[in-house]
């Protein structure tokens, strides 16, 4: 039996921005309700990256409410679409990425995916079921479903096309194919990024053109990362991944900007508003509930008790200025050193805090390394290694460097 309709309402519109339409996803869950017959909800993933992070989750923990409220969760591996590249949100076209790269990457996806969602009630489909079946004339007649005065009311096209950015014809070929996906599966909600919006609306286009009823489109926001800047990702480093460890998870998400803190709360934990509300309550000291947010976004993807020790590690380490129980040993050749002696630069690239020496004296000149608590500001430092030397690079990294006679 599934919940009054109002009830549903308030757990799946909780952070969304687009709902493409309200009325009609009213009337979806009335009828599902009636019916006995829970909604089809899809959200399509293409995996072009091997690990997934706390931004990219929302849509997928967005899945699990819909799930949790007794519908059907369809989540579609891209593996076809993630090689033509999705436009969505970029200024150039993007690298196609081979198909075993693709099936690589899926296999991560899954487990990952499986920290959110009940995967034995979730049904996982890869869209190449269908479109390694196409004929070359069965996707001209899927490109004749759209005009190109269409495809330009898509934001990221018309910048581009003014801006003199070229835009390859496969790329137009890329909202079809999610839209394509809708009608395989029968979706009744899509779910997506709200730079996900056009492709969403794309699918109810071609499910009307079918003959079926159409999806509700469902965008939720996208996170910036923890530097407050840009959208997180992580090429630019700016991310918290779901399969980090919770001490690291605790860290970083102790760098969120106080003017993110209520975006993280609702789009990344499971607490309530009214919880979110008193934590973030004037009188409630800013630190505080920052603590409780990392501790609900470390729960979030492990457990409570490692939420409670990774706040303990991190006052030790930060706010007590003690080091953390476990230290990674990092044994250095002797062969590396000159007269007894290393650069500090060198040593930050071999304990693997750095790729490249330009890199790591930039670390040392921004201040962020120090060995035994004693803060290094000279790049060009050729220092001897004595017996359990403590390199610190940045807030969190630490490594126990050892001589390897051998």
């Amino acid at each position: 039996m599934f919940r009054d309709v109002d009830e549903q309402l308030e757990t799946i519109l909780r952070g969304t921005v687009d709902v493409v339409s309200k009325e009609e996803l009213s009337k979806k869950l009335k009828t599902s309700q009636k019916e006995n017959r829970p909604l089809r909800v899809k959200l399509g993933l293409d995996p072009t990256a091997p690990d997934i992070h706390i931004g990219n989750a929302i849509p997928i923990h967005k899945l699990h409410a819909f799930q949790s409220l007794g519908h059907t969760a369809i989540l579609i591996i891209g593996d076809y679409t993630a090689t033509v590249g999705d436009p969505s949100g970029v200024n150039k076209t993007r690298p196609m990425i081979t198909y075993e790269k693709v099936l690589e990457n899926a296999s991560t996806y899954l487990s990952q995916a499986g920290k959110i969602l009940d995967m034995k009630r979730t049904e996982v489909i890869y869209n190449s079921e269908w479109f390694k079946k196409m004929t070359f004339h069965e996707v001209i007649r899927l490109a004749a479903k759209m005009t190109v005065a269409r495809m330009m009311e898509r934001d990221d096209f018309t910048k581009r096309y003014n801006a003199g950015i070229p835009i390859s014809v496969h790329e137009f070929i890329y909202p079809l194919m999610q839209g394509y996906d809708s009608i395989m599966v029968k979706s009744d909600v899509e779910l997506g990024g709200t730079d996900q919006l056009f492709s969403l609306l794309v699918g109810r286009d071609l499910q009307r053109d079918a003959g079926v009823e159409p999806q509700v489109a469902l965008t939720t926001p996208l996170l910036e990362g923890i530097d407050g800047n840009k959208k997180m990702s992580k090429s630019l480093g700016n991310y918290i991944g779901i399969t980090e460890s919770p001490t690291e998870m605790f860290g970083k998400a102790m760098s969120i900007p106080d003017n993110l803190m209520r975006k993280y709360f609702e789009l990344a934990t499971d607490l309530s508003i009214d919880d979110i509300n008193q934590l973030l309550d004037v009188h409630t000291h800013p630190r505080a509930a920052k603590v409780a947010l990392a501790k609900a976004i470390v729960q979030r993807y492990h457990t409570s008790n490692e939420a409670e020790a990774a706040a303990e590690e991190f006052d030790r380490i930060f706010k007590e200025r003690e080091l953390p129980d476990k230290i990674p040993d990092v044994e250095i050749p002797g062969s590396e050193l000159t007269g007894g002696r290393i650069w500090i630069a060198k040593l930050i690239v071999l304990c693997g805090f750095a790729v490249t020496n330009s890199e790591a004296r930039r670390l040392v000149q921004q201040g962020g390394v120090s060995i035994n608590n004693d803060s290094i500001d000279d790049p060009t430092l050729n220092m001897e290694i004595k017996p359990d030397m403590i390199l610190k690079v940045g807030k969190r990294r630490f490594a126990r460097i050892l001589l390897k006679n051998k």
